[in-house]
């Protein structure tokens, strides 16, 4: 009986300390509404060959609906292929305890930016924002992503998350795998 007491008290300090601190960038109400935004981390990373993506996530919270911010940005010497949004992208999380969680984009078309550097680069930015159902924040709280399904307006792309991700870029670590464990209480 003593090990059960002590295994629950350890499993439910887990939980609790599990989650990371929040770390808000915008947190405004006025007349129009409430909007709150978590700040964003890398949870995907790819350089090779003088071409670099990558994906950084937040979460935001518009009048009591929670939403998953996501900013692609690509680098590369050569042309960037557009990628959009439109009211029928999905993203798609699987979870390590194998279920699959859909999220539907807003209603907000978006193809991206364009951008040229100094150094002749192209950067292309695309941000997408989606919807997290209440229903599926357990799910999301409990258990870690191992990938992501996007559906664009034209293609899909699938991004796999990694338990622990140093940057290239700029040294930081961060734990893809447990973003949504580490900071979706922020906007709860």
């Amino acid at each position: 009986m003593k090990h059960i007491v002590f295994s629950i008290i350890i499993l439910i300090n887990l939980n609790i300390f599990g989650q990371k601190p929040c770390e808000i960038n915008t947190d405004v109400t006025d007349s129009i509404g409430k909007y709150k935004s978590t700040k964003e981390h890398l949870v995907y990373e790819k350089i090779f060959n003088e071409k670099s993506r990558f994906i950084f996530a937040s979460f935001v919270l518009t009048d009591g609906v929670p939403i998953l911010n996501l900013q692609f940005i690509e680098k590369s010497k050569e042309f960037i292929k557009a990628k959009c949004f439109d009211s029928n992208s999905k993203l798609y999380l699987q979870l390590m305890n194998g279920k699959i969680i859909t999220l539907f984009h807003t209603s907000q078309e978006s193809c991206g930016t364009l951008l040229r550097d100094t150094k002749e680069l192209d950067n292309r930015i695309l941000t997408g924002y989606f919807l997290i159902k209440k229903e599926n924040f357990e799910d999301l709280k409990n258990s870690p992503v191992s990938f992501i399904r996007i559906k664009y307006s034209t293609e899909n792309e699938e991004y796999i998350f990694k338990k622990e991700l140093k940057s290239e870029l700029n040294g930081i670590v961060s734990e893809p795998e447990s973003f949504f464990i580490n900071y979706l209480h922020c906007i709860e």
